[in-house]
């Protein structure tokens, strides 16, 4: 059954237990943007959205059973602010949690106007669906890497750097479960049609590293992927053919973008093609459709500028 914006599910995919997850309604769409929620002796958020839908967010914990003074642990993925955004809203409410994020964005965090600046360019009009993310005090940061584990009693969060869709991507393991957070390092699932779509907003979309995350993701070969884009998604023993998927996707991706540009030799005719002939407008709504391909669009030319 599709969630609806502010649903709150318990994730019983595979073997996973003390795992929720909630639809926050990103960009006025179902389905789109998830955050997690692990109930556990240190209850963690993994991914916070964008901050428009923290009273979700705080419902959501309050419906787990989770307290102001409980939550202990607030882990972004990633800074981008679809991840990220949420993150000082809930450390300001939620005085004993702290933010785990990866070392390379964690100064972003702290103050957040290059990352709003670089925000609103990448999103474009998108930027009316979110709020200014607070900034979070730089005692309530933990720099995170490469290897580190956040223990949280029965689960642990294992780190891998995941660097293509930006440089300051991690996944999450939790070997408990064995299920990972994949951040944007697997693409964008959706549920409704069951198929694998690409992410490569920009502007530091690399394509080579993408297809090294999704190495990364095979070596971890879990049961049961985690989509913050969207919801979790059992794999079993198929983990390796899944991620063969996106990496196909996201290659004939940036293929047709190449090739557009080739043949209309002007970029913003490009990104009007694509935002003008996206294949999700039936499952987002039109106005979300030709955003998330316009944005892909914009990530790919400008990986093929630096590439040449």
């Amino acid at each position: 059954m599709a969630m609806e914006v502010g649903d709150v599910r318990e994730v019983t995919t595979g073997d996973c237990s003390d795992l929720y997850y909630l639809d926050t309604g990103m960009y006025g769409t179902n389905e789109y943007g998830a955050v997690y929620i692990i109930d556990d002796e240190r209850p963690a958020v993994v991914d916070t959205g964008i901050g428009s839908n923290y009273d979700l967010l705080r419902q959501a914990l309050d419906e787990v059973g989770i307290g102001e003074d409980d939550l202990e642990v607030i882990a972004v993925t990633h800074i981008h602010l679809d991840h990220a955004g949420g993150a000082g809203f809930l450390a300001a409410d939620y005085p004993n949690a702290d933010v785990y994020v990866p070392a390379i964005g964690a100064d972003h965090l702290v103050d957040p106007s290059r990352l709003v600046a670089g925000t609103k360019q990448a999103v474009g009009d998108q930027w009316e669906y979110y709020v200014e993310p607070e900034p979070i005090p730089e005692e309530r940061i933990v720099e995170i890497g490469d290897g580190d584990v956040v223990d949280l009693g029965t689960h642990d969060l294992r780190v891998h750097e995941a660097p293509g869709h930006a440089p300051h991507q991690v996944v999450f393991e939790d070997p408990a479960n064995d299920a990972v957070f994949t951040a944007d390092a697997a693409g964008i699932w959706v549920p409704e049609t069951e198929e694998i779509r690409e992410t490569s907003p920009p502007s530091q979309f690399d394509l080579e590293a993408c297809l090294e995350d999704v190495e990364t993701l095979k070596d971890l070969d879990p049961d049961v992927f985690c989509y913050p884009h969207f919801g979790p998604r059992e794999v079993g023993d198929d983990a390796a053919a899944a991620l063969d998927e996106y990496a196909t996707v996201l290659e004939a991706w940036v293929e047709a973008v190449a090739e557009k540009r080739a043949e209309l030799e002007d970029d913003a005719a490009v990104i009007g093609h694509f935002a003008e002939t996206s294949e999700m407008t039936d499952v987002w709504g039109e106005e979300k459709a030709a955003a998330e391909a316009a944005m892909n669009a914009r990530g790919v030319l400008g990986y093929l500028d630096r590439r040449e």
